[in-house]
């Protein structure tokens, strides 16, 4: 914040200038720099109230003059609130160039750059934090976005202060239509992106959350189990490929040992398992062997062998 703030009109009769009237300047002065702006209005010197800082008297051309003078000084007000809530450095030259309509210069904070720097953060971390299919998934991601950005706007990256709530409903729809993404699939995506605009409001990149308005619910999914008589015909099956046998299997002991096949393929020899290295899913499980065989399975060394492949 600004330790001082000052605003003054004056008049100036510049050199050369014919007739009476001086042309009136606004002062901005912040912590003891000052810049001064033309407003393109003239006063007569005579008329002029230089403690007030505007015309005397009040007749139609003072009001006017003087409510013009009002909304100056009211812009010049919006100007450093601007500056304050876009977290730029509030000083008289900025303040300038807004009421010019130019530019200021500042830190420009780029979507694909923060997203990238964010998996980079994630990747040095596998195993510790987080699992390698997270990473993966926001590598995905991060592709995704880059995707859409080059279908959309035809740019590699994006100034993140440029998000809003279209945004994220084009990339919904991209995502559907373009990557034929169901509803949920699109969700989890959208929700992957949403931690890096999270990061990027948290740190004061963002004034406003993109998001915000939208509906980010997922659809109810009705699973089907397969009944006893279907498994059982799944095990007497006979394949006359042994890669389509190992496969069976594979399901078949996620199905009955409630394991998700992330978790099987995690499974490798020797097949005298723990509990604790199986997990709570299987704590009754301590003849791997037999539990397979029990069930007309492949043998354990092939089964998780090819699982791990």
């Amino acid at each position: 914040m600004e330790k001082s703030f000052g605003l003054l009109f004056f008049l100036r009769k510049p050199k050369n200038c014919k007739g009476d009237n001086s042309h009136i300047y606004m002062r901005i002065t912040v912590d003891g720099c000052s810049n001064e702006i033309s407003i393109k209005r003239k006063c007569d010197p005579e008329k002029w109230n230089h403690d007030a800082g505007r015309m005397s008297g009040k007749t139609d051309a003072a009001k006017e003059l003087n409510a013009y003078l009002d909304i100056v000084q009211l812009k010049v007000f919006e100007a450093k609130r601007k500056l304050i809530e876009i977290d730029q450095i509030l000083n008289s030259v900025n303040i300038k160039k807004l009421l010019l309509g130019e530019d200021i210069d500042q830190e420009k904070h780029m979507l694909m750059e923060i997203f990238k720097h964010h998996n980079n953060q994630m990747a040095a971390l596998v195993n510790r934090e987080y699992a390698p299919g997270t990473v993966q998934r926001y590598n995905i991601s991060y592709n995704h976005t880059q995707s859409f950005l080059q279908w959309k706007y035809k740019i590699s990256d994006i100034e993140i202060n440029k998000l809003d709530f279209e945004f994220i409903s084009e990339y919904e729809f991209w995502l559907k239509s373009i990557r034929k993404c169901d509803h949920n699939t699109t969700m989890k995506y959208l929700s992957n992106f949403r931690k890096i605009v999270n990061r990027c409001l948290r740190n004061g990149w963002l004034q406003r959350d993109p998001f915000m308005g939208f509906k980010m619910t997922k659809k109810i999914v009705e699973r089907t189990a397969l009944t006893e008589f279907e498994l059982q015909i799944l095990i007497s099956k006979k394949f006359s490929f042994e890669r389509l046998t190992i496969v069976r299997d594979i399901f078949l002991f996620s199905c009955f040992s409630g394991l998700a096949y992330v978790d099987v393929k995690k499974l490798s020899i020797p097949f005298w398992i723990s509990a604790r290295s199986l997990g709570e899913r299987l704590e009754s499980l301590y003849n791997l062997e037999r539990f397979c065989l029990s069930l007309s399975l492949s043998a354990p060394n092939k089964l998780f062998n090819n699982s791990a492949e």
